[in-house]
């Protein structure tokens, strides 16, 4: 049985400081920099036909009382990041869909708490942590988007709970609007809606073969949802949170703050609990002097434990600040392999250099070449995934007695 924790206008709550404020009032997160489309809306927003992605000057339009609260991702991500680990400490395997969105196993979870209705009590009081007390929506079934769709529709404190037996039936009464929680199916809403779509019962009922060659693997997949199959659960392992953060002072921009970002890049290597371990993805955020926050997540090509290609990398990323920092934070989002895996490409082995001659005849099977190659085919594919598949090349002799030189050489695909 899967379980669902649904946190309905997760980021607005966050970023509005509480359920409270959002009570009586037509709110709205603001658009993010580059944009013109307001975030998460409030319940008395929606009733002006307001909707979330909607452009603003169409916002506006519709509630010209719609008051804008600037967006808080830091904010956001700790909170969730909390509620996360209040679900883990109670035992659960997590999924994080997004934030405000999250599923669990209880299968593993009854013989600790003593039945189902106790896990899903549990996971109530666990949602609660980062919500000032706002209760959850939970909802349990036999595949995670079941398990969803009994969460959108509970409206009371009470769980609702879909037996596998009557799991299909339940979702073809659901409005199709509920693929807007999957992003693969995210898009194939408003479509389906202009065909005359309007529940799952009616996409089930059509040829999947015909939904396929109309919509490719979205539609495939949404076929699947609405027939009541789904994918196993993604939950994500167990690791250690490191992070570091600075007030900034005087140093919001400039050099200064890429002072400030080194020493983060220092202190976050120096802490014991990374135990030689590279960084394979960290998050980089601020508290801007304007009000609200930033976060980008910066994954390196390759895991680093080096201070120095840390800097030049997340440097690059200050440039993206939309306003000057008034504090600065770099966490660990996802660790690498131990420091020692970590050597040159091209590093020369010693029994390459000094042998004798039967053992020259033999480098090309020696461990140090074949680690190379490897490592030389590795950095090949990466760069392919990159920057497309003519990113390398070796140039091959076809006519190397040619008078014209562009027919001597051509250029064709490196295999490594």
């Amino acid at each position: 049985m899967v379980v669902c924790l649904h946190l309905p206008r997760f980021e607005l709550v966050v970023a509005a400081a509480g359920p409270q404020a959002l009570a009586g009032r037509a709110l709205a997160i603001a658009p993010a920099p580059g944009s013109q489309r307001v975030g998460e809306v409030s319940g008395a927003a929606e009733a002006f036909g307001v909707q979330a992605g909607m452009p603003m000057g169409e916002a506006l339009a519709r509630c010209p009382e719609l008051g804008l609260v600037p967006a808080d991702p830091l904010g956001v991500a700790q909170a969730w990041e909390e509620t996360a680990h209040a679900l883990e400490d109670m035992g659960a395997s997590v999924e994080l869909e997004r934030a405000g969105l999250a599923y669990f196993e209880a299968d593993g979870l009854r013989g600790m708490y003593g039945g189902e209705e106790r896990v899903i009590a549990a996971a109530r009081r666990a949602g609660r942590v980062a919500t000032g007390g706002r209760s959850p929506r939970v909802g349990a079934g036999p595949t995670r988007f079941c398990a969803l769709a009994a969460a959108l529709t509970v409206r009371s404190r009470r769980a609702a709970v879909v037996e596998e037996r009557r799991a299909r039936r339940y979702l073809a009464s659901q409005p199709v609007s509920l693929l807007r929680f999957r992003g693969a199916t995210e898009a194939l809403v408003e479509p389906l809606s202009r065909l005359g779509v309007r529940t799952l019962g009616e996409l089930a009922a059509l040829e999947r073969d015909a939904v396929a060659d109309r919509f490719g693997a979205p539609g495939t997949l949404a076929h699947r949802l609405a027939c009541g199959e789904d994918t196993p659960l993604r939950t994500r392992p167990l690791e250690d949170r490191l992070e570091e953060g600075m007030e900034l002072g005087g140093s919001s921009s400039g050099a200064a703050l890429e002072r400030v970002l080194g020493v983060l890049v220092d202190r976050l290597l120096a802490r014991p609990e990374r135990r030689g371990r590279t960084l394979g993805t960290v998050t980089l955020s601020a508290r801007l002097v304007e009000g609200g926050t930033w976060q980008e997540q910066v994954v390196f090509r390759q895991a680093l434990s080096d201070a120095t290609r840390m800097r030049l990398a997340l440097s690059l990323r200050l440039a993206a600040l939309p306003a000057p920092a008034e504090a600065l934070r770099l966490g660990v989002a996802r660790f690498g392999p131990p420091s020692g895996e970590q050597c040159a490409l091209l590093q020369s082995d010693r029994s390459e250099v000094v042998g004798t001659a039967a053992e020259g005849a033999l480098r090309a099977v020696c461990p140090g070449a074949q680690a190379r190659r490897e490592r030389l085919r590795e950095a090949v594919c990466q760069m392919r995934a990159v920057a497309g598949p003519d990113a390398a090349l070796r140039a091959l002799y076809v006519d190397p007695d040619s008078r014209v030189p562009e027919r001597r050489v051509v250029l064709t695909s490196f295999s490594g």
